[in-house]
């Protein structure tokens, strides 16, 4: 029994920010890396942002220097600022156990309009 709760989404304006957060519980064999994704309709799902157990983290160039991930246990976060339009997307957590499993949360909606 594994549950991904992501929240933190909604509305906001052009060069506004938003920090997301996903929480897993229940049975998962140690966490290894933790990272967040965004799909928009009619794209591909990509990567965002990647932070392993240890080591540095990672971003796509899209969102370097705007956007920040971190985790504390079995919580993630993305703390998005100065958010652009092009950053409107479902934006889903998942994690990889050390046994290879992933986890994925429902997704929360990201709109950035004025």
């Amino acid at each position: 029994q594994v549950q991904v709760v992501e929240s933190g989404g909604g509305l906001v304006q052009p060069g506004g920010s938003l920090r997301l957060s996903c929480a897993a519980s229940g049975s998962i064999f140690r966490i290894n890396v933790m990272g967040w994704y965004r799909q928009a309709p009619g794209n591909e799902r990509e990567l965002v942002a990647v932070i392993p157990s240890a080591g540095s983290t990672n971003y796509a160039d899209s969102v370097k220097g705007r956007f920040t991930i971190s985790r504390d246990k079995n919580t993630v976060y993305l703390q998005m600022n100065s958010l652009k339009p092009e950053d409107t997307a479902v934006y889903y957590c998942a994690l990889t156990s050390a046994n290879l499993q992933i986890y994925w949360g429902q997704g929360t909606q990201v709109t950035v309009s004025s």
